[in-house]
């Protein structure tokens, strides 16, 4: 759960690359990653996205800070190319340590052997 909005569910589905949040039992928003190769080089957010009807209920910030709690409880940096996710991590600094710009660069090199993610 996620201080965002606490009725919200979050799993990890790693193997497909989502974080995906739950609300009622239905899936209400997702984050789609990779993991940085040679792992664990870092967690990649690529997009979020968050289902109309639940747009407005703190979903993709709940995605966010799980999304880097989990980096976190994995001992792994977050690059966000995200939007959303860069811009959450401007307003949690506390939360989101800034990715090192050569870990940058080479995550959006990554990025093109995930076509599933563009």
């Amino acid at each position: 759960m996620a201080a965002e909005n606490p009725a919200v569910e979050i799993r990890d589905d790693r193997a497909h690359g989502k974080l995906v949040a739950y609300e009622d039992g239905a899936a209400a928003g997702v984050i789609a990653y990779f993991v940085m190769s040679p792992e664990p080089g870092a967690l990649v957010a690529v997009h979020t996205v968050v289902r109309p009807a639940h747009e407005g209920q703190g979903i993709a910030g709940a995605l966010a800070g799980e999304f880097y709690a989990m980096a976190a409880r994995e001992g792994v940096p977050v690059v966000p190319l995200c939007p959303y996710v860069a811009k959450w991590a401007q307003r949690h600094p506390e939360q989101a340590p800034v990715a090192p710009e050569e870990l940058v660069r080479g995550a959006r090199r990554q990025l093109g052997s995930h076509p599933e993610l563009l």
